[in-house]
């Protein structure tokens, strides 16, 4: 259990650490011009994580779960996804957020992870999501957050589009390039 609520804590702390980063960029931004869009099905996002997070305590406490088997498995995909999502916010720098913040005439960011696919740190929040409760074999939590959030993504990815692709070079940055799946040279 020690293991348990170390990682929580360590996940939770990252958040709190990269809303504070998100904010700080929003105001960057928005002080160059940007603006947010889908700010609308934002809150359920927010609320889908801390749902999330609910969940997982609950499911591990009350059920009593304990490592996989193969814990190390689901650690290192965890491990993988945040050495990803370091990478992710690094090469987006002042335009990493939580939220959709567009930059009108901003020349869209193609190197890093953005070099390979469209939206990387989407597919690291779904390897977090299903990596961490299978580490203490949270099968309930996995499931039911994974088929959330891709629900959210189904709405989200669309709106994000739209606004890169009528403010900047989005379109030409990546019109060839598959949504979620590495395109490889």
């Amino acid at each position: 259990m020690a293991l348990f609520f170390m990682l929580i804590s360590v996940v939770i702390v990252q958040r709190m650490i990269e809303l504070l980063i998100a904010n700080k960029n929003a105001l960057v931004i928005k002080e160059k011009g940007g603006y947010e869009v889908g700010r609308e099905h934002y809150k359920y996002i927010v609320a889908l994580h801390i749902g999330f997070f609910a969940s997982f305590v609950s499911e591990v406490l009350l059920f009593d779960r304990s490592l996989f088997t193969w814990w190390w498995f689901p650690l290192l995909l965890f491990g993988a996804a945040q050495l990803a999502r370091a990478w992710s916010l690094s090469s987006l720098g002042v335009f990493w957020n939580t939220r959709i913040i567009v930059l009108p005439g901003a020349e869209v960011i193609a190197k890093g992870p953005y070099r390979f696919m469209k939206h990387p740190n989407y597919v690291i929040v779904a390897t977090e999501l299903i990596a961490l409760p299978l580490l203490f074999q949270a099968y309930v939590t996995a499931v039911v957050f994974t088929i959330l959030n891709a629900v959210m993504m189904i709405i989200r990815i669309p709106i994000e589009e739209r606004a890169l692709m009528e403010a900047t070079n989005y379109q030409k940055v990546f019109q060839s390039q598959f949504r979620f799946f590495p395109k490889f040279k």
